[in-house]
């Protein structure tokens, strides 16, 4: 296992552990995760009231979540580096607005707050994955270019 392999492992121990769920409830597989996400969001989005302002927001982060799972989709099809790299900065964008309207959700109380909470830990572990694959793209392609 080089280092990298390594440090990517340590940070998903890291994450379980320190993680509301445990070991055996996490997906490794980061597609898995991000649809997952979608599919929690859309059922969150179900338990918001029918005002316009709930579904002006649960409309918006429903598109950011999938939007998410969707170019990632995109970005396993990618056949350059830096393509994989562009597709992969939307999938970091998408979540970012995810966050964004998480944040507002919870301002406003809308929604259950521990699934609020519970979404925007998931939200922030896949952001840090994804810039981690991004960064770790990034260094991939420097090295070539040597």
């Amino acid at each position: 296992m080089c280092g990298g392999d390594f440090l990517i492992w340590m940070v998903f121990i890291f994450l379980a552990f320190f993680s509301n769920t445990s070991m055996e409830d996490k997906i490794y597989d980061f597609e898995e995760r991000l649809v997952h996400f979608a599919g929690e969001i859309i059922l969150f989005c179900q338990t918001l009231s029918n005002s316009s302002e709930a579904k002006y927001f649960s409309d918006q982060i429903i598109r950011s979540a999938s939007g998410a799972a969707l170019n990632y989709g995109e970005a396993q099809g990618t056949t350059t580096a830096k393509d994989f790299i562009h597709k992969m900065t939307v999938v970091l964008k998408e979540l970012r607005e995810t966050k964004v309207t998480l944040k507002i959700l919870d301002y406003v109380k809308y929604g259950d707050p521990q699934s609020r909470s519970d979404l925007l830990s998931e939200n922030n572990e896949l952001s840090a994955i994804s810039a981690k694959m991004i960064l770790n793209k990034k260094r991939q392609l420097k090295t070539l270019q040597k």
